[in-house]
C-alpha cells in the first residue's frame, strides 16, 4: 500500500510521557522487554526506546500498514525494536516465539488508531464518505457492510446496544433492515445519513454525532474488539515478569470496564472469609499503580481532542502464579 507520511508526523500518542514515566521502573535493567500490544504507528514505543536505553520493544499490531509505518520510524533502534504481525490476545505467543518467559512490561492503547481515521478508504471515520470496511486487519475477516447485510435483525440490535450503547438500537435496525432491502450497504455516507434519519433531533443535540455510537458497535463487532481485548489482557498478565508492569489506555466504558475487572481481580486477596491466615496462592498477585483512572490533562485534551475520552490504568506484578491457583 502507498505510504501516505511518515508515522511521526500523524501521530500524536496519548499521555506519551506519563505513560513513560510509570513504565520506567520496570524497564530499568539491561535485556529488559515491553511488548506494545497496539503499536500503531509508533509514538509510545518511540518513547520508551528512548527514554529506556536498556529496553527491547516487540511492537503488535494486526494492521499491516502500521507496522510499516513504525518500522520505519524505529528503524534507528537497530534489534532494540522488532514488530510482530498479530492481534493482541494471541500476546503470549508472540512472547513465547521470541524465547521468552516473561517480559517487563505491557502496554495497549486500545480502539481505533489515528492511522485508521485519518484514511478514508478505511471506513472508519462517519465524516468521511468510504467503503464500509472497519476491518484493522485488511487481509481478513468480515467487513462492516457485510454485517450490517447479513446479519439477523435481533443480532443487529444486541450490538448496537451492547457494543455502541445506542438507547435507539431497535430503531435504527428496523431503518437499517428496510433499506437493505432495497439495495444492500456498501459506503458510509448512505449510513451516516440513515442514522440522521432515525436517530430523535433531541438526541442528537445532546448526545453528539448520530453515526457515532452506530460506528463504534460495527467497529468492535468486525474486529471482535472486546473478546480479543477480555483474551489479551489476561495473557499480558499471565506472562509478566514480578515488579514488571503493565499498562492499559481505554477510550470508551465497555474496554475500560474489562481493565478494571482484571486488574482489580489480580490485586485482591482470594483468602475464603474466617480464614485465620492468608495462604500464598491466595495473596494478590497485583499492585494498582494508579488511583483508579487516570485523565489526560486539560492542556492535552486541547491540542489532541482524541485525548479527552482517554483512561489509563497501571498495575505492577507483585509475586508470580505460574503453577499456582489464582
Amino acid at each position: 500500500m502507498e505510504s501516505r507520511g511518515a508515522a511521526a508526523e500523524r501521530h500524536v500518542p496519548v499521555l506519551r510521557d506519563r505513560i513513560v514515566e510509570l513504565l520506567a521502573p520496570a524497564l530499568s535493567t539491561p535485556g529488559s522487554v515491553l511488548v506494545d500490544g497496539t503499536l500503531g504507528m509508533g509514538g509510545h514505543a518511540e518513547a520508551v526506546l528512548e527514554r529506556c536505553p536498556e529496553a527491547v520493544v516487540i511492537g503488535i499490531d494486526r494492521d499491516e500498514e502500521a507496522l510499516a509505518l513504525a518500522g520505519e520510524r524505529l528503524a534507528r533502534f537497530g534489534d532494540r525494536f522488532r514488530g510482530v504481525h498479530a492481534v493482541y490476545d494471541e500476546i503470549a505467543d508472540v512472547v513465547a516465539d521470541a524465547g521468552l518467559s516473561e517480559v517487563q512490561g505491557v502496554l495497549f492503547d486500545l480502539g481505533v488508531s489515528s492511522l485508521q481515521l485519518d484514511e478514508a478508504d478505511r471506513g472508519f471515520a462517519y465524516a468521511q464518505d468510504a467503503p464500509l470496511d472497519m476491518r484493522m486487519d485488511q487481509s481478513t475477516g468480515i467487513t462492516a457492510a457485510e454485517v450490517l447485510n447479513t446479519y439477523a435483525p435481533g443480532e443487529l440490535v444486541r450490538i448496537l446496544r451492547d457494543f455502541g450503547e445506542e438507547r435507539f438500537a431497535k430503531r435504527v435496525v428496523s431503518a437499517i433492515v428496510r433499506e437493505r432491502e432495497v439495495e444492500p450497504f456498501t459506503r458510509s455516507a448512505r449510513l451516516v445519513e440513515l442514522l440522521r434519519e432515525a436517530v430523535p433531533a433531541a438526541s442528537q443535540r445532546s448526545g453528539g454525532h448520530p453515526a457515532k455510537r452506530t460506528f463504534q458497535a460495527l467497529r468492535i463487532e468486525v474486529n471482535d474488539e472486546l473478546g480479543a481485548w477480555q483474551r489479551a489482557v489476561v495473557a499480558a498478565i499471565d506472562v509478566l515478569a514480578v515488579e514488571g508492569r503493565i499498562a492499559v489506555l481505554s477510550y470508551h466504558s465497555l474496554e475500560d470496564r474489562i481493565t478494571k475487572r482484571a486488574l482489580a481481580a489480580g490485586a485482591t486477596s482470594t483468602t475464603p472469609h474466617g480464614m485465620p491466615v492468608e495462604l500464598p496462592e491466595h495473596a494478590a498477585y497485583l499492585r494498582l499503580v494508579t488511583r483508579g483512572a487516570e485523565e489526560a490533562p486539560a492542556s492535552e485534551q486541547a491540542s489532541n481532542p482524541r485525548s479527552a475520552s482517554a483512561r489509563l490504568r497501571v498495575a505492577e506484578r507483585t509475586r508470580p502464579t505460574k503453577g499456582t491457583r489464582r
